[in-house]
């Protein structure tokens, strides 16, 4: 007894295809998202997921020269104030030099013996977590959540600190960037006046607005938002605490990660001290 064949139509063929590749994967994805079976911040996080796995630690680490790091040897009256500054909740703590870390100071470790006219502060470290630049992103986020760490020390080939990666900067590869307590609230304006001279401005601004409240007058053609063309006035995406100065305005990069500026702070320079800000 011969056996039907069973003629299957185009569009049925291709949605029993498994995809092929990451590539048809992703065309599969945003097919998904315009017949609106999935929404734009899941396609968002599947895409963050599988572009994580072929990521590495090199690529979102905060470089050595940025890193806030802790000398063992200073006394924690001395520390203190840089602790509550740089308001973290780890801090990477070196003996005579960054390339040797010897722990992890957790902040609320240090709260609970404030109260005490003396500590030993190597007694509160934690043990740090190595890793190579190479390591991938899917396989640190899994060692983050079995071990239950949320700092690694990132090392060179040669066995020096490269730079530091938490679980908040794997994390916000999927989610996108996670706001804390220290990021703009929701109710903020664009543009936060901290004193006369002083400024926050969300990257997001868009430059005509930014023109009208410091009365410049930069084109918005090649560039609709302010974080756009502080990216070319550097000529590359700047770090954390990079600073650059033009037309008058002082300008350092209070927030970016390794895709955008996310928030600057401006200083009006002696020369626009005078300048009318509506």
């Amino acid at each position: 007894m011969k056996r039907k064949r069973i003629k299957i139509g185009s569009q049925l063929r291709n949605l029993l295809l498994k995809p092929r590749d990451k590539k048809q994967l992703g065309d599969l994805l945003k097919s998904a998202f315009d017949k609106n079976m999935i929404d734009a911040d899941a396609l968002m996080m599947i895409e963050g997921v599988l572009n994580v796995s072929d990521m590495q630690v090199r690529d979102i680490m905060r470089p050595r020269s940025q890193i806030d790091a802790i000398d063992v040897s200073k006394k924690p009256e001395e520390f203190i104030p840089f602790v509550i500054e740089t308001a973290h909740t780890r801090f990477p703590v070196f003996e005579e030099s960054i390339n040797n870390i010897i722990g992890i100071l957790l902040a609320k470790d240090l709260l609970k013996l404030t109260s005490k006219h003396e500590f030993e502060t190597r007694d509160i470290l934690r043990p740090p977590i190595f890793i190579p630049e190479s390591k991938r992103l899917n396989v640190l986020l899994k060692e983050f959540r079995t071990k239950r760490n949320h700092i690694a020390i990132v090392v060179d080939e040669h066995g020096g600190v490269a730079g530091m990666v938490t679980i908040e900067d794997v994390l916000e590869q999927i989610v996108g960037d996670i706001e804390d307590e220290f990021d703009y609230d929701e109710t903020e304006g664009n543009i936060v006046e901290e004193n006369q001279r002083q400024f926050r401005v969300k990257a997001t601004t868009e430059i005509s607005d930014f023109n009208s409240f410091f009365a410049t007058s930069y084109e918005d053609n090649d560039f609709s938002t302010i974080g756009g063309l502080v990216t070319h006035k550097f000529g590359y995406l700047p770090e954390n605490d990079e600073k650059i100065s033009f037309d008058g305005l002082d300008i350092t990069i209070i927030r970016s990660d390794s895709r955008q500026i996310h928030s600057i702070q401006i200083n009006i320079a002696e020369a626009k001290r005078n300048v009318e800000l509506k």
